[in-house]
């Protein structure tokens, strides 16, 4: 299975890169991102929550068919939270439907205490993506996308992530506000009891034509082996596009 999983990854990057290659002058290279300040880290796993207020910077730099969209978080005393570099590759890029693919290398950092000290570690995660967008318009989308996780050092733990993502952008509030909505029903089934479905909801507001942004955001389980079950998580933020 592993070998044929490098196979096609292989495969579809040299297809890519010969593609990218005749396209290069067609094709200019795009940039975007945005940096967000939030009250509390929270995560889908629920073990990969932060707990405590957080920073993250969000890059996208994408040519045609490929892009590399690396996320980097960290709480406030500039420890690293989560560092992520997924790369991403377009099967198919339509006006009305998105598929890709995609793997993601990445490190978790967490804190834990011994009898005489804190340790503060890095584990290291390996993730393949398969997802799937019909956009409505080119402010509304629904999208279904599927995780397999894979952790490489003791304590980690594999699995898989399923998320049904709907968006909508560019909804006026008044004259000058718009707001946007991004609602997630996703499924985990991790190793260690970590199993269970959730939905998480997210609102921003801005004004017109202004690149900052407030937003809210929560986690709630409808049902999960978790123990101690967990309970509604949520948090506030600012963040600046550009």
């Amino acid at each position: 299975m592993k070998v044929l999983l490098c196979f096609i990854f292989s495969t579809v990057s040299i297809l890519g890169f010969a593609k990218e290659k005749s396209d290069s002058t067609r094709y200019p290279l795009e940039t975007s991102g945005a940096v967000s300040l939030n009250s509390n880290g929270i995560a889908p796993v629920p073990s990969f929550a932060l707990g405590k207020p957080a920073m993250t910077l969000n890059l996208t730099l994408r040519k045609k068919w490929f892009s590399w969209d690396p996320q980097f978080s960290y709480g406030l005393d500039f420890r690293p939270w989560i560092m992520d570099n997924w790369f991403h590759f377009r099967l198919i890029d339509k006006t009305k439907f998105e598929l890709r693919t995609g793997f993601n290398v990445s490190t978790f950092f967490s804190e834990y205490q011994t009898p005489s000290q804190f340790v503060w570690q890095g584990q290291k995660y390996g993730t393949l993506e398969l997802a799937g967008i019909y956009k409505f318009s080119s402010t509304s989308s629904i999208g279904l996308m599927g995780w397999y996780d894979h952790g490489f050092d003791t304590g980690t733990v594999k699995g898989y992530f399923i998320d049904i993502v709907g968006d909508k952008s560019d909804i006026p509030i008044g004259k000058h506000l718009l707001m946007a909505i991004n609602i997630q029903l996703f499924y985990i089934d991790y190793t260690g009891n970590s199993d269970g479905y959730f939905i998480s909801p997210k609102l921003s507001m801005s004004a017109r034509e202004f690149p900052a942004f407030l937003f809210f955001q929560g986690i709630q389980p409808f049902s999960t082996n978790i123990d101690p079950y967990p309970t509604f998580q949520w948090n506030i933020g600012v963040g600046y596009a550009f």
